[in-house]
């Protein structure tokens, strides 16, 4: 009887990590939500500024592309790193 006891226990406590762990995830994920949000919102307003100031339309495709380039490499290193972590644990 006290091995049901204990097990249930060890159920609820579990449940309540798994339920800690969810929560805290949401919270990472709109917490990246709203950076996107205002990183774009910063993005926008450097173009902007960039138009006012007379940039021309060559610096800001250039300045685009570079950040697509960003992104790819950004990209590439989070598949990298997984492949890495994959290949030392197996």
């Amino acid at each position: 009887m006290q091995q049901l006891a204990e097990e249930a226990d060890s159920l609820a406590t579990s449940t309540g990590m798994v339920n800690e762990l969810l929560m805290s995830g949401q919270a990472s994920l709109s917490s990246l939500v709203g950076q996107r949000q205002r990183m774009r919102w910063i993005n926008r307003k450097m173009l902007d500024m960039g138009n006012k100031l007379g940039l021309s339309n060559s610096t800001m495709r250039m300045i685009e592309r570079r950040d697509a380039t960003d992104a790819y490499l950004v990209f590439g290193g989070m598949v990298v790193t997984l492949l890495v972590i994959y290949f030392l644990y197996f």
